[in-house]
C-alpha cells in the first residue's frame, strides 16, 4: 500500500505543487478545499470541506479515518489573505483569518496525530509565512494569524519529540500563485510554487534521526 499524504488546500499553488511532488514519488494525496473540482487520478482522493468550520474540520477527520490507512504526512496548508490594518480592517476578519489560518490546523492535528503517535511515525508540516517572523504594515489579521501559526508549530514540535513524530514549519515569501493575479511584478521576482514543494519533500526525506525544524524561503531579491 502507498504511504499517504493529507493535504489541506491542496488544489492549486502551494499545496498543488506538494501533492505533485509527493504522488510522484508514490504517495496517495487527500486533496482537501473547499471545491474540488477538476482533481483526478489514480493516486488522488479528493474531499470538499470548508477548513474555516469546526464542522469542516471534523468531516474530513472522520473521512480520513474511515479510510482504515496510517497517514505519514499532514501539510496544514489551507489559509487565507486579507490585507487591512488592525484598526481599519473589516469587522470579523480577524476572526475568519484565526479559524482559516490557525483553528484549521490546530483542530485537523487534534484529529489525526494520535495514531501517529501511536506508531511513533508520521511528519507534520505548517504552512506559516515570512508574516509569521515580519511585521507588515498592510498585514492586520493575517500576520497575527501567521505569527499564531509558528507559534503553535513550535509548542507542536516539543510536544511530538518523545513520540517520534516530526514537525516543520514552512516560512514561503512571495511565491507565484493566483494571489497574484494581476500584479505588474516580473515572474522572476517570486519564487515558484515547486520550489516549496521540492523543499518540503527534502525534508521529509531525511533520517528518522533527524528533522528540519523551520524552512524559510524567500526570492532571490528579497520580500516584495
Amino acid at each position: 500500500m502507498n504511504p499517504l499524504i493529507v493535504v489541506t488546500g491542496g488544489t492549486k499553488g502551494i499545496g498543488r505543487a506538494i501533492v505533485d511532488k509527493f504522488t510522484a514519488n508514490g504517495f496517495d494525496a487527500i486533496v482537501c478545499a473547499r471545491s474540488v473540482d477538476g482533481v483526478a487520478g489514480p493516486n488522488m482522493l479528493p474531499f470538499a470541506a470548508d477548513l474555516s468550520t469546526r464542522e469542516g474540520v471534523n468531516q474530513l477527520v472522520n473521512y480520513v479515518k474511515s479510510l482504515g490507512r496510517p497517514v505519514d504526512v499532514l501539510v496544514n496548508n489551507t489559509g487565507t489573505f486579507q490585507p487591512g490594518q488592525i484598526h481599519n480592517e473589516a469587522e470579523g476578519t480577524f476572526e475568519q483569518l484565526m479559524n482559516t489560518n490557525v483553528a484549521s490546523a490546530y483542530h485537523l492535528t487534534r484529529g489525526l496525530v494520535g495514531e501517529m503517535m501511536a506508531r511513533r511515525q508520521g511528519h507534520i508540516f505548517m504552512m506559516c509565512s515570512t508574516a509569521s517572523i515580519t511585521a507588515y504594515t498592510n498585514g492586520g489579521s493575517y500576520c497575527i494569524s501567521k505569527f499564531a501559526l509558528l507559534g503553535m508549530s513550535r509548542v507542536l514540535r516539543e510536544e511530538l519529540k518523545p513520540h517520534g513524530v516530526k514537525v516543520t514549519a514552512i516560512l514561503p515569501g512571495a511565491t507565484l500563485t493566483t494571489s497574484w493575479e494581476g500584479t505588474d511584478l516580473p515572474e522572476d521576482r517570486f519564487m515558484k510554487p515547486d520550489d516549496v514543494a521540492d523543499s518540503t519533500w527534502a525534508a521529509y526525506t531525511l533520517s528518522k534521526s533527524a528533522v528540519v525544524e523551520e524552512i524559510l524561503i524567500r526570492p532571490q531579491l528579497g520580500d516584495i
